[in-house]
C-alpha cells in the first residue's frame, strides 16, 4: 500500500473524496439555502455515526478480498436484543449495551468460522448470517419495536454520547468526536500493528502470506470478528440515535457501509484501503442520502447516484491496478 502522501498530509484518494465532499456542500447549499441550517448538520452526523461504525468494522474483511453482508440486519438484530432485555427483562442500560456488541462479537465468530477455517465463499456465508440477524432480532420481540430508554430518563445517559441537547433545547451532536477518536484507533491498528499489516498481506497474496508462516485463518477469522464487533456498536449507536428501533429497518445499510468503505479507497478486491479513506467514504453516502432531498430528488434517485458513484469507485481502482 502506497505510503504517498498529497495535499495535507493525506494519501491521493483521501485528498480526492476529501475534495468531493467540499464540493458536495457547496452545491447543495447554493441549490437549497434549507441546506445549510444547523439542524441539517445534526441530520447529517445522525446518518453517519451507525454507517462510520458498520464501515470501520467491514474495512478489515474488504481488505482481505471478502465482504460482510450480515452488518445491516446485524445491527438493528442487536439492538432489538438489547433493548428487549432492558425494556422486557428489566436488566441495566450497561448490560443492554453489552449483550447489543456480545451478539455482534458471536456473529463475527461464527463468520470468520465459515469463512477462514470451513472455506466458505464470504459472500455466500455473510448473505445466510444476513438472513439470520434479520429474523434473530424480531424473533425474540415477537416482531414488534423496541424503544430504549429516552435521554430524559434516569437509564437514557448513554443517548448523550451521540447527541447532548444542552438547557436551552440546543442539539449538540458530540457522537462525532468519539467517530474521530476510533478513527485514530482503527488507522494504528490496521497501519502500525501485527493486525493489520498481516490481514493487508492476506488481501494481497493469501498463499505467499501462508507460505511466510503467518497463522492465515487466525488474522482472516479476526478480521470477521471486528466486523461484528462494530456491527455491535452500531446497534448501540442506532439505538441511541432513534426513538424506536423497528424490525426490518437495517435492510440495505450494510451496503451504504461497504459504499462508504469503497469510495474511500477500499480495493474491490483486497489488499489496499485506509479507515481515513473510509471516515471520508461514508461521509460522501450520507451526505447523498441528506443533501439529496433538498434540491428535490428522492430516494429512488438516492439510490441511482449512489451506484453511479460506486461503479465510478471501482472503475477508478481498475484503472489504478492496471497502472
Amino acid at each position: 500500500m502506497s505510503k504517498k502522501k498529497t495535499f495535507l498530509g493525506l494519501k491521493g484518494r483521501e485528498a480526492m473524496v476529501l475534495g468531493i465532499i467540499i464540493a458536495m456542500v457547496v452545491l447543495f447549499s447554493i441549490l437549497s439555502p434549507t441546506f445549510r441550517t444547523y439542524p441539517t448538520v445534526v441530520s447529517v452526523l445522525d446518518n453517519s455515526y451507525y454507517i462510520t461504525l458498520m464501515a470501520l468494522g467491514v474495512t478489515f474483511p474488504l481488505i482481505t478480498g471478502g465482504v460482510d453482508l450480515s452488518i445491516g440486519t446485524g445491527l438493528v438484530s442487536y439492538a432489538l436484543i438489547g433493548g428487549y432485555l432492558i425494556v422486557h427483562k428489566g436488566v441495566p442500560v450497561g448490560v443492554g449495551i453489552l449483550a447489543c456488541i456480545g451478539v455482534g462479537v458471536l456473529i463475527g465468530v461464527f463468520n470468520g468460522v465459515l469463512i477462514a477455517i470451513m472455506d466458505l465463499p464470504p459472500f455466500l456465508a455473510t448473505l445466510c448470517t444476513c438472513m439470520i440477524t434479520r429474523g434473530l432480532g424480531p424473533a425474540l420481540c415477537g416482531g414488534f419495536g423496541v424503544s430504549w430508554p429516552s435521554a430524559i430518563s434516569e437509564q437514557g445517559a448513554f443517548r448523550k454520547v451521540f447527541k447532548f441537547i444542552s438547557a436551552n433545547g440546543t442539539v449538540i451532536p458530540i457522537g462525532i468526536v468519539l467517530m474521530v477518536v476510533l478513527v485514530i484507533v482503527m488507522s494504528f491498528v490496521l497501519d502500525h500493528t501485527r493486525i493489520g499489516r498481516y490481514i493487508i498481506a492476506i488481501g494481497s497474496n493469501k498463499e505467499a502470506t501462508k507460505l511466510a508462516g503467518v497463522n492465515v485463518k487466525f488474522y482472516h477469522m479476526l478480521a470477521y470478528i471486528i466486523s461484528g464487533l462494530f456491527a455491535g456498536l452500531a446497534g448501540v449507536a442506532y439505538a441511541a440515535t432513534y426513538a424506536t428501533i423497528y424490525p426490518g429497518a437495517g435492510a440495505g445499510f450494510e451496503l451504504d457501509a461497504i459504499g462508504g468503505a469503497i469510495v474511500g479507497g477500499v480495493s474491490a478486491t483486497g489488499g489496499v484501503g485506509t479507515i481515513l479513506g473510509t471516515f471520508f467514504g461514508v461521509f460522501v453516502i450520507c451526505l447523498m442520502k441528506v443533501g439529496l432531498p433538498f434540491i428535490g430528488l428522492q430516494a429512488n434517485w438516492q439510490q441511482i447516484f449512489t451506484g453511479i458513484v460506486l461503479i465510478a469507485a471501482v472503475l477508478i481502482d481498475v484503472v489504478k491496478k492496471k497502472k
